[in-house]
């Protein structure tokens, strides 16, 4: 058990409290699972692992969503591909690839994917379900990946001799889901349409070469979005474009440390899946239409926190990649980047919109180290704020913030000497202030106020008078 937590990436002495958690995680998860389907829809097997015996079949099956029967799945198999009167060979085939599911739960969220991506496209979604082979110690799963995915493989070409063409197969694989669909991909040598791998598992893939994880020679398009790199997601680019949500690490809305959800979200669900289940509820998200989910690229997260990249001319020709289903997210152009990173803010809570606010502070030579917060507000909406810290040797600062709402549609700002009692730092005159918006299809002049003095203890608000339109 020691080796099984090490290779896990937790140390030892933690395995007691994680293994009460996820059993806790399991136990809570199928209390809060979806309701009880319809007598006449197919569902999910189900399996505790410690009544498995190690060896045992996957058993597993394929659930069939579409346009016809958006709320109600049907068994899928080649022997129903001849009596099946929804399944049309036509249109796209969507195939959804579940992870690693603990102690056997089936995973509640399905439903909820399958009915987005039909609101998003006409097209036929097959969910699969594997459900009873990764239900065991996460190390013997991930062992057994590579055979679901060749069961996989038979699927599909059963439904190539159907009608179907490779080009038109997207999987969306959830964690070690992805590697999954990764594979399937490495079978049919990378001529699978697309693969969206959604915070694609980390432990036992990091290391992994190119052959054994998600990869971008494993589809025609590969993408990735990334939530928990620094726990149970994957930190390295694994497709053509990678999107990094908040950095990819601690997500807006979940506890910033695991150890802290313990505290504040028990039982486990903040410790357990909030950041890593992030990807999945913000591609839900991004399907429904909510609102555009822009990656610009970058090096990394922190220069573009600063401000160093505010569009994608390097790489994209200005077009910058958008989560969702457009063909390629977006990208125009050829031949396809490698691996290429993407930043975006978002929201803590759906639909997860954050527009991304540059703010660029010119201040006046300084005697000692300050330090400054800058509020941003809307009407109605909560407000949203950073805090910088000002130096001796630098006059202009740069920051990106994730607001809510447009840039139009701000309605003040606030700065505050927050430093001042650490610092004793007197009065700070900025010589401007200024936000804009980025990406912008068209360009819109900063909204700036200039010769600001803003003293210790007294904030600072400006009101913005502006309009929203087109012009």
């Amino acid at each position: 058990m020691d080796r099984f937590f090490k290779t896990m990436g937790w140390k030892t002495k933690t395995a007691p409290t994680l293994l009460s958690l996820l059993f806790l995680y399991v136990t809570s998860a199928r209390a809060a699972s979806d309701e009880e389907p319809r007598s006449h829809c197919a569902d999910f097997h189900n399996s505790t692992w410690p009544y498995r015996q190690q060896g045992s079949k996957l058993r597993m099956q394929y659930l069939l969503y579409t346009p016809k029967t958006p709320d109600c799945a049907s068994l899928f198999s080649r022997d129903s591909l001849s009596t099946n009167t929804t399944f049309n060979a036509s249109l796209p085939t969507k195939i959804i690839v579940h992870g690693y599911r603990a102690l056997g739960s089936k995973p509640s969220w399905v439903r909820e994917l399958a009915q987005a991506l039909l609101h998003a496209q006409d097209a036929n979604v097959v969910v699969v379900d594997w459900v009873y082979g990764a239900s065991f110690a996460y190390n013997l799963v991930v062992e057994s990946y590579k055979e679901v995915a060749v069961q996989i493989s038979v699927l599909i070409n059963q439904l190539q001799e159907h009608g179907c063409k490779l080009e038109s197969f997207h999987f969306i694989g959830v964690s070690l889901g992805a590697h999954v669909a990764g594979f399937v991909g490495t079978l049919f040598k990378g001529q699978i349409g697309r693969i969206t791998g959604l915070d694609p598992a980390g432990p036992m893939f990091k290391g992994a070469d190119t052959y054994n994880r998600l990869d971008p020679s494993d589809a025609l398009f590969v993408e990735a979005i990334h939530t928990d790199s620094d726990y149970f997601g994957i930190s390295i680019p694994v497709g053509h474009v990678d999107f990094f949500l908040n950095g990819g690490m601690d997500q807006t809305g979940c506890a910033r440390s695991k150890f802290e959800s313990i505290l504040v979200y028990f039982p486990v669900y903040g410790y357990m899946i909030c950041d890593h289940m992030r990807a999945l509820h913000v591609y839900i998200s991004a399907l429904n239409g909510n609102c555009p989910l822009i990656g610009i690229s970058c090096l990394t997260y922190e220069n573009f926190l600063e401000g160093r990249c505010l569009d994608c001319q390097r790489v994209f020709n200005g077009t910058c990649p958008q989560i969702g289903l457009i063909e390629n997210s977006g990208i125009t152009v050829h031949p396809l980047p490698q691996q290429e990173k993407l930043f975006l803010l978002t929201s803590s809570t759906q639909p997860f919109c954050a527009h991304h606010i540059l703010v660029h502070l010119n201040v006046s030579s300084l005697d000692k180290s300050a330090e400054v917060q800058v509020t941003l507000k809307t009407r109605g909406l909560p407000e949203t704020e950073e805090t910088l810290r000002l130096h001796t040797d630098r006059n202009n600062y740069r920051r990106v913030i994730g607001h809510p709402v447009t840039l139009c549609e701000i309605d003040s700002i606030m700065l505050k000497n927050t430093g001042a009692r650490f610092y004793r730092q007197g009065d700070i005159h900025f010589v401007s202030v200024c936000i804009s918006e980025f990406p912008s299809v068209r360009p819109v002049a900063p909204l700036c106020v200039n010769n600001i003095d803003v003293r210790r203890g007294s904030p600072w608000n400006h009101d913005f008078v502006q309009l929203c339109g087109d012009t």
